[in-house]
């Protein structure tokens, strides 16, 4: 078992996210029991809601930024708004949820004497300046711009975690999350691929902000959730950071109109001014993975996307079967 070799009990922060509803599933699979804790303030109830039945799964609606106490041994901390719309909406309450929430779930491990995995994130690097990315770069991060909000929390959150592991001795483990998509994403997140699906499938302007050379990697949720398995099950002497990605580049004007295809869009491609600290090139060097946890993506790009694209088809189509915004079907 990649998580462990008998039954435990999981706290998974951010439970009901995109991300974090996957590895909710993929716990419930490997014979775990697992709380769920969530404030659903982005994540959604109809993630999680094929899980409710289980009765090893359990929802605690909850805000980490507020202490908590949950009798687990591995705890995943996946709580954070994570596109550029959701984080910017409360600057604050994000930079204190990297924070706070870091430290309450440190707090649990150490009482907890847990394995506790940290959910951080290819924008520590900010707009980088080595490419690929190498878990040794300490990055190009802009800390008073729009995005350092989430990009200073998430960096904060890592030296709470190397500095509880070497003050406390907690059993830590920091991955660091490149573009990840797939079903169950909002329509209305804000990122590239649901933005560029959406917009194809209802033939509106596909909006690229820049010229669109800039690159992306994107890893397929179940290759990510994949990774986390294996990182949570190995040895406490594999600790990270640890990029966890797919270092195939695509930049993001061929992105879109690889969609457009998937879709037999008839939409426009327009471009929108450039994002303020957009970064221009996203790769992660994976090597590290790669030789430690025998790990490497293996859903092709076109795959995922045609499977993401199906979701999106369909929530967008039950969407107009009851009158409804798509974004209300979410």
């Amino acid at each position: 078992m990649a998580s462990g070799p008998f039954p435990r009990t999981v706290l998974v922060n951010g439970g009901a996210g995109f991300l974090g509803s996957h590895l909710c599933e993929r716990l419930l699979q490997a014979g775990h029991s697992v709380v769920c804790c969530d404030d659903f303030s982005t994540g959604r109830r109809e993630n999680i809601r094929h899980l409710l039945s289980n009765p090893r799964f359990r929802v605690m609606e909850h805000d980490v930024r507020e202490p908590y106490d949950v009798a687990a041994s591995l705890i995943f901390n996946f709580a954070s708004p994570a596109s550029p719309p959701d984080y910017q909406r409360d600057p604050v309450g994000t930079l204190l949820t990297g924070v706070l929430g870091a430290l309450n779930a440190l707090d649990l491990a150490r009482r907890n004497r847990a394995t506790v995995v940290q959910s951080s994130t290819s924008e520590v690097y900010g707009d980088p300046l080595q490419h690929p990315q190498q878990e040794s770069y300490c990055g190009n991060v802009n800390p008073i711009g729009p995005r350092g909000c989430y990009d200073e929390g998430k960096r904060c959150a890592e030296t709470l975690f190397f500095d509880y592991h070497r003050k406390y001795g907690v059993d830590i483990k920091v991955g660091r999350i490149f573009n990840t998509y797939g079903p169950r994403m909002r329509l209305d997140d804000g990122r590239v691929v649901s933005n560029f699906i959406v917009q194809a499938l209802q033939n509106q302007d596909m909006t690229i902000y820049g010229d669109g050379r800039q690159t992306r990697s994107l890893c397929y949720v179940d290759d990510l959730i994949e990774a986390f398995m294996r990182f949570s099950g190995a040895g406490s002497d594999c600790i990270g950071p640890i990029n966890l990605g797919n270092p195939v580049e695509i930049p993001v004007l061929q992105l879109a109109e690889l969609i457009r295809d998937l879709t037999n869009s008839r939409s426009r491609i327009v471009h929108l001014a450039a994002a303020v600290d957009d970064p221009k090139q996203r790769r992660p060097d994976i090597s590290r993975a790669a030789e430690e946890l025998g790990w490497r993506p293996r859903v092709s790009l076109r795959d995922g996307l045609e499977k993401t694209i199906r979701y999106f088809d369909a929530v967008i189509g039950q969407a107009a079967t009851e009158g409804r915004e798509p974004a209300e079907a979410l």
